[in-house]
């Protein structure tokens, strides 16, 4: 068996200024803080003389190659991200469509109502109602108006959602 792994695709390049701060608050932890006390750690370790069994060398080590790694990671990331604020668009847009950065109320069949925020696929993570614009729902919701109805093939089959809000800002309009 091969452990080629096929690269994954890169995603959109686009991060709100919440995401981006999000990001580089995590790189300059890493690299202020993290990073230094590990090195020390992973130092002092060292001068207790023999490093081939010395546990503390070698998980400071293992660290010090996450971080690295994360660190790279990050730099590269955000050198390419272009950071896209909804509210500063000076009224350009329709407030009436999904863009990129957009509350958007959905409802399903059922009638249940749920509000999620399109952002880009290195934030989704950040609270559960965020989705990436990259996952089957946000490439389905982007440039949708209200009242629009947006099929989307889930795990249990397709489902039928209609778009009954739309709103810009910080929080859904109705927590604001």
């Amino acid at each position: 068996m091969s452990r080629y792994r096929p690269p994954t695709p890169p995603g959109s390049k686009y991060i709100t200024p919440e995401g981006a701060k999000r990001l580089k608050d995590e790189l300059d932890q890493l690299w202020h803080e993290e990073r230094p006390r590990v090195t020390q750690a992973v130092s002092e370790a060292a001068a207790q003389g023999d490093r081939s069994e010395n546990a503390e060398y070698t998980y400071g080590k293992k660290r010090l190659h996450e971080i690295d790694r994360r660190v790279r990671f990050l730099r590269k990331r955000l050198e390419g991200m272009t950071v896209v604020d909804p509210a500063a668009d000076g009224g350009r847009r329709d407030p009436k469509r999904v863009y990129f950065g957009a509350w958007v109320r959905i409802e399903d069949a059922a009638g249940d109502l749920r509000w999620y925020r399109i952002v880009g696929p290195d934030e989704f993570d950040m609270a559960g109602e965020y989705i990436s614009m990259d996952s089957p729902l946000g490439r389905n919701l982007l440039g949708k108006r209200l009242d629009d109805e947006v099929t989307v093939e889930l795990p249990g089959g397709a489902t039928t959602l209609t778009v009954v809000a739309i709103g810009y800002g910080l929080t859904p309009p109705e927590c604001s």
